[in-house]
């Protein structure tokens, strides 16, 4: 995956397919990856993976599955045969769900003669950070060591990685290492100080906008999760529902394999201009 462009993935949250079709079509010839998600896939069903499965668009389908294991299996299955190249379920539904997940990729693959979708567990969402796990969810723990819990258990399941925010990807490399796949949303603007076209101001470094510099036990970007946090982690703007963000540039250079970018392309005024500048932040 050396073309930035490979690892580049365009999220579709769109209200249709007239939309999307629109978007790929923009994007064409730019992008060669894009994400399909529960809004887009509400609206046009499985028309939305043909449309750009039509137009030579690898497939994340982004829908994670969270259900008993035999009905994930099932789903799974019809993904499989659907042609994504990549898709993804809760790693919060437990080992026996993402083991069905996983075998059942495996045997659809197999029974379909089409390429297994590499498979994916979601830890911990970024619209989410440690106060809402603890006073929201009851999970008392920071967000890091609940991301690697669940991906711990993603890998035990036999899924190939994981999704998770930039702010996680230095602890899930040291701890799994080179080949587990690690998908990362939450990619935002760069912001120029004046000195570096990668970093953000200090006042920029706290989680979910707060303007000061995140908890240390939240973990920094290419970390052992105990030093401060990176300047390329950028604060929440005002509105935004994703609360550990970054820029693409720092995600990729934490060690993720793919990123997740939607409205800083899609809500763009030309996302084609948009979608080489990240290509070309991702470049140099």
């Amino acid at each position: 995956m050396g073309d930035p462009s490979d690892r580049l993935l365009v999220a579709l949250d769109v209200d249709g397919l007239d939309q999307a079709a629109t978007l790929l079509d923009t994007l064409s010839g730019v992008v060669t990856g894009c994400k399909i998600g529960n809004q887009l896939f509400t609206a046009a069903g499985p028309a939305a993976v043909e449309a750009a499965r039509k137009r030579g668009f690898r497939v994340f389908l982004d829908l994670k599955y969270h259900d008993i294991p035999n009905t994930v299996a099932g789903a799974v299955r019809e993904a499989t045969r659907l042609g994504v190249f990549m898709l993804n379920v809760h790693a919060g539904g437990g080992l026996a769900m993402m083991r069905a997940a996983a075998e059942a990729a495996t045997r659809a693959a197999k029974d379909l003669a089409v390429p297994r979708p590499i498979c994916l567990g979601v830890t911990v969402l970024t619209s989410l950070d440690r106060h809402a796990l603890d006073a929201e969810l009851g999970i008392v723990s920071t967000v890091e060591s609940h991301v690697l819990r669940l991906a711990g258990l993603a890998k035990a399941a036999g899924l190939d990685g994981c999704v998770a925010s930039a702010r996680e990807i230095g602890p899930l490399r040291l701890q799994f290492g080179k080949k587990f796949v690690i998908v990362t949303p939450g990619i935002r603007a760069r912001r120029d100080d004046g000195a570096s076209g990668r970093r953000a101001s200090r006042n920029e470094e706290g989680m979910g906008g707060s303007g000061g510099r995140a908890p240390r036990d939240e973990g920094g970007l290419g970390g052992s999760g105990t030093g401060p946090p990176s300047q390329a982690i950028i604060a929440t703007p005002s509105g935004d529902d994703q609360v550990r963000t970054a820029t693409a540039a720092a995600a990729i250079e934490a060690g993720a394999d793919y990123i997740v970018v939607g409205r800083p392309i899609t809500a763009a005024p030309n996302p084609r201009a948009a979608a080489q500048a990240v290509l070309e932040e991702l470049s140099g």
